[in-house]
């Protein structure tokens, strides 16, 4: 069961976080190993995996501390109570919850496995693997590396959307003020003029009018409409993404490298490519892919070769094909993967850069093109009036 839970520490800060246990016996118990009092706790549902406080950089920190202390000959439980005792939530809470479950004689992976919410099933299983082969550090360094990836990848594209949402706030409040203040004065002064106005001006007025009549209603119509629409679509919602001009590519090639990246760390590790392509299957958000992936997994069961299943199941690049080809005939499939992602990484990054350097001028373009619509609508017919007039 899990528990949300606010606890006061050794310095009398409030503190809170969540936890998985049995009872809240447990909590409490668990809570004094980690020096904290609690204070209350409440049982809630289980918490979406990522949605807890544990984000990909408070995890990449905690692998990378874990990793050093094991370097240098720290032995693992001491590294996880120096972990826990040093930090604050939520590494305090991941090494807290780890090191009870190493104390109760699981291993690592399986004490990593109760903490669903925190750790992915491709780490799990690549951990279980270091266990088994006895290359824990070296399956964390590679871990480190991937963790490393997403991270500047989400940075990048966090980095390429805040531009244009910024200036869309700026053009969606100018528009706004435009139609809903300015226009409307304007609006009467034209009117009595009686001029004959032009079409680019009455569907300005026109838009002011029903703005100004239905705006409170149409806000909430246009995100009900979206969400509807976004509902209905929910089965070919993938597809449709994949299909999407410049960002369809775009996202192909970030889950493409992001498969290979996932399917060389678990095929360096020892697992079975079967078992690795269950795994990486699982940790692909993307529908299509996740079922071309099962095609390819099927038709390696029946025996298929690992580059001609990839290739009958009628989606992924040749690029990926060939290398996955040259992988099986030299022996160095995780080597072969390691280019693929290497490819796509570079094209992905290659992208959006090029994307940034676009965006800017094109929100500038756009920007310019609506005020100017505006402008013209309002000030041509003043323009008109005022030529007309003789003094």
């Amino acid at each position: 069961m899990h528990y949300r839970y606010r606890a006061i520490d050794a310095t009398g800060k409030k503190v809170g976080g969540h936890l998985e246990a049995a009872d809240l016996n447990e909590v409490e118990t668990r809570l004094t190993r980690m020096g904290l009092d609690l204070l209350h706790a409440k049982m809630i549902t289980a918490p979406r995996r990522g949605a807890n406080a544990t984000t990909r950089r408070k995890l990449l920190d905690f692998w990378f501390q874990l990793k050093e202390l094991l370097c240098v000959g720290v032995p693992l439980q001491s590294a996880l109570s120096d972990l826990r005792d040093t930090h604050d939530d939520p590494i305090k809470s991941i090494a807290a919850q780890l090191l009870d479950g190493i104390v109760a004689g699981q291993t690592l992976s399986q004490a990593m496995a109760a903490q669903s919410a925190v750790f992915r099933p491709v780490f799990v299983s690549l951990i279980r693997a270091g266990e088994t082969a006895g290359e824990l550090t070296r399956v964390m360094d590679d871990m480190i590396a991937t963790l490393k990836w997403e991270d500047e990848l989400i940075a990048k594209t966090q980095k390429l959307l805040l531009y244009p949402a910024f200036v869309a706030s700026i053009v969606l409040a100018a528009t706004l003020f435009l139609l809903l203040y300015l226009v409307p004065q304007l609006q009467t002064f034209l009117r009595q003029m009686g001029e004959t106005l032009p079409w680019h001006t009455r569907l300005l007025f026109w838009l002011s009018d029903v703005l100004r009549a239905w705006g409170i209603w149409l806000l909430p119509a246009l995100l009900l409409t979206l969400i509807a629409t976004w509902a209905a679509l929910r089965p070919r919602r993938d597809a449709l993404l994949l299909a999407l001009p410049l960002a369809g590519d775009i996202l192909c090639k970030i889950a493409l490298s992001r498969f290979a990246a996932l399917f060389a760390l678990l095929y360096a590790a020892g697992i079975p490519v079967l078992d690795a392509l269950g795994v990486t299957r699982d940790a692909i958000p993307n529908r299509v892919i996740r079922q071309a992936l099962t095609v390819s997994e099927q038709a390696i069961r029946e025996g298929r070769a690992l580059s001609a299943a990839f290739a009958d199941a009628g989606f992924f690049p040749p690029f990926v094909v060939r290398m996955l080809h040259v992988g099986e005939t030299t022996g160095a499939l995780d080597t072969a993967l390691a280019n693929v992602r290497y490819f796509y990484h570079r094209d992905v990054t290659d992208a959006l850069e090029r994307a940034e350097r676009l965006i800017e001028p094109a929100l500038t373009l756009l920007l310019g093109a609506l005020l100017g619509w505006v402008m013209l609508a309002v000030v041509g017919p003043i323009y008109d009036v005022v030529s007309h007039v003789r003094f």
